[in-house]
């Protein structure tokens, strides 16, 4: 079969489905791990007011992770924590999250979703927003994980001096995280 038969997938039947399945996990394993990728690189260029642009902000966040003898998935999640400033700049945290979730344990995902709140700790107060607003999570598990998140390898990384690891040095450990036989959820 080189193509299905229906134009309507209600006619689909059980061995078109599986013929699309198979193409799909193959497109998947080649490509997943690129396209996340280049959502970071896409962060590449304007520094918007800071000393560094938004992908070395993540080369550096990721490097202060691995430098802290993280975990591979952790330095991973600190690497593309903030890949979806690009296409959800308003919810970030939760696009990066989402992105995130099949892949990654349930507390890495957690951080990744409240980062951006948490991080507001730091600036919201100078902006007319409440620094306190993370306190609502305060008797979460993952609480002081994501608070330590911001304040060790999030909060911290906007210096151009710091001695950042290439992408090169976290390519590898990306590509096992996406190579992960994603969690499915409802």
């Amino acid at each position: 079969m080189d193509t299905i038969d229906f134009t309507q997938m209600k006619d689909g039947t059980q061995l078109e489905y599986q013929f699309l399945g198979d193409l799909l996990d193959a497109h998947i394993q080649a490509n997943l791990a690129d396209n996340v990728l280049g959502l970071l690189k896409a962060m590449a260029g304007p520094k918007l007011g800071y000393k560094i642009d938004r992908y070395q902000h993540s080369l550096q966040s990721a490097t202060r992770a691995m430098r802290d003898d993280a975990d591979e998935e952790t330095v991973v999640c600190a690497l593309l924590h903030d890949i979806g400033d690009t296409i959800a700049p308003e919810n970030h945290s939760a696009a990066a999250a989402a992105i995130l979730r099949p892949y990654v344990g349930e507390k890495n995902y957690w951080i990744i979703a409240h980062h951006g709140l948490f991080q507001g700790y730091y600036f919201f107060h100078h902006i007319g927003g409440d620094r306190d607003g993370r306190e609502r999570y305060r008797d979460h598990p993952h609480f002081e994980a994501c608070a330590a998140f911001c304040e060790r390898w999030d909060q911290n990384s906007f210096d151009p001096d710091y001695d950042t690891a290439p992408l090169s040095a976290f390519k590898p450990a990306v590509r096992r995280i996406f190579a992960r036989t994603p969690r499915a959820f409802a």
